[in-house]
């Protein structure tokens, strides 16, 4: 533990939708609600008006709209959130070099490791104050958005500051007050504290942090096993040793999508396979990663999840490789009751690839498979290749909140569709709440548009550069959107 509050977690608040927020003027201060919109979708992030309906991150979004049925229900973005992300992790880097992103809108800054800060250069929690509410002030300048920090001498402390620094706040946590901070609080908070400890706990008489301390080493022990009781134990004595860690070693890339009617062809299923390990490859690709093994996840229509995997000869990031491989799992599992999710995943990472694995994989192919079996389905273009860019599955599919441009009318965003039409909102970034027009899905002068970034304007950086101070310096248009 630190004796000085020198351990920053930021978290941007409602990120998703504040940035939809931020880059549709029509919405701003309205419940907005960014997820899956199918009938199977669940919220990534509901804004702070549509949580005021009990709407939460992980609900099923057809609870979400029983709750909150004129919010805005928009199809995430995340080309955009990184864009922005990268931005405020740009920020952060420039307060101390140790930065540990845990996600794009959440991360935890070393401030003593960017040297020293206040009077005689010494640290001090009003020098820690300081450079968060710049922080603050500065990530609102670069990017619209707000953002909550946690400041305290250890990495648990910091992040329980940030959740009641929430929304637009900050929080410091003074070196000698951390015990009496956790007492009353619930088991929960502590880190690794999931339902199933706090069910054992609480089977034991244990409802609190301070009844985790009182309970004693040897008893936390006796009920959650060395490691875990001797973790908690020091945990509840506000006693967090973790560093922060500047680069945090990826062990696996995967991606998974969740369908609206279960699948039970298989031609369909082998197609959606090859699809997915396309998008794998890519996201490897972008992180300048190979793997060696390759793992597909199957979820039945009752709920029931399995995983199959195998192990090549040596890393790859080959799509074709990955493809084939993912089809062969696939295809040794019986998929006829009808499947409900599919994923595709590589893991043993490694930064090399070996050229000549794809000779390896065919030859395994045929012999595993016989050399009269037809290939895999070549799979649909990707979603999110280049053209990719674009953020959209179809060009003539288009999802609510997705970006449009009209020939005559200029850039906007999808209210809806539906019934061969598309309702659009021609706004944008900095402009006044736009006016509505509705096309046919198939009108000639409509096409998908890249994102503008919130801030306005077509560049990658923001327009306005803050002076960093660091340490050493469905239907027809979605509800809730009213028109003009």
């Amino acid at each position: 533990m630190r004796g000085t509050p020198t351990v920053l977690h930021l978290d941007m608040d409602a990120f998703y939708a504040a940035v939809e927020q931020a880059a549709k003027p029509s919405l701003r201060e309205k419940p907005v609600i960014v997820g899956g919109l199918g009938p199977r979708g669940v919220v990534a992030t509901a804004s702070y008006e549509a949580r005021a309906f009990g709407v939460h991150s992980a609900m099923p979004m057809a609870q979400a709209r029983r709750l909150c049925p004129n919010a805005a229900y928009l199809t995430p973005r995340f080309g955009l959130y990184r864009r922005v992300s990268e931005v405020v992790m740009g920020l952060l880097r420039e307060l101390s070099p140790l930065v540990e992103p845990l996600s794009l809108d959440e991360a935890f800054v070393d401030l003593q490791a960017g040297g020293a800060a206040g009077e005689a250069g010494r640290w001090s929690a009003a020098a820690a104050r300081a450079v968060g509410e710049r922080l603050r002030r500065d990530i609102r300048a670069a990017t619209g958005l707000s953002g909550s920090v946690g400041l305290a001498g250890s990495k648990m402390l910091a992040k329980i500051a940030s959740e009641q620094a929430k929304p637009d706040g900050l929080v410091v946590i003074p070196p000698g007050t951390e015990r009496a901070l956790l007492e009353p609080m619930p088991v929960r908070t502590l880190p690794g504290v999931g339902p199933a400890t706090a069910q054992t706990l609480r089977r034991a008489g244990i409802a609190t942090v301070g009844e985790i301390a009182e309970a004693g080493e040897a008893e936390l022990v006796r009920l959650l096993g060395r490691a875990h009781g001797g973790a908690l134990y020091a945990m509840a004595r506000g006693i967090d040793e973790r560093p922060v860690v500047a680069e945090r070693d990826a062990k696996s890339v995967s991606v998974e999508d969740t369908f609206d009617t279960d699948l039970t062809d298989r031609a369909r299923i082998q197609a959606e396979i090859a699809r997915l390990a396309d998008r794998c490859v890519a996201r490897l690709r972008a992180a300048g990663r190979s793997g060696r093994t390759v793992v597909v996840k199957i979820r039945s229509y009752d709920f029931s999840t399995l995983t199959r995997s195998e192990t090549l000869r040596g890393p790859t990031d080959d799509p074709a490789v990955v493809r084939e491989a993912a089809a062969r799992l696939v295809g040794g599992v019986d998929t006829t009751a009808g499947v409900r999710l599919l994923g595709v995943g590589v893991s043993g990472l490694a930064d090399f690839t070996q050229e000549d694995l794809f000779a390896q994989a065919g030859t395994r192919a045929a012999g595993l498979l016989g050399a009269d079996r037809p290939p895999s389905p070549a799979p649909p273009a990707a979603a999110d290749g280049p053209a990719a860019g674009r953020e959209t599955q179809e060009v003539r599919h288009w999802l609510p909140g997705l970006d449009i441009r009209h020939a005559r009318y200029g850039p906007g965003w999808v209210q809806g569709s539906g019934l061969g039409r598309v309702t659009v909102r021609f706004e944008q970034p900095g402009s006044p709440p736009g006016r509505v027009r509705t096309f046919a899905v198939d009108d000639p002068e409509l096409e998908p548009s890249e994102p503008l970034p919130p801030w306005g304007g077509q560049a990658s950086e923001p327009a306005i550069r803050p002076n960093v101070m660091s340490s050493s310096e469905a239907g027809a248009a979605a509800p809730g959107t009213p028109s003009p």
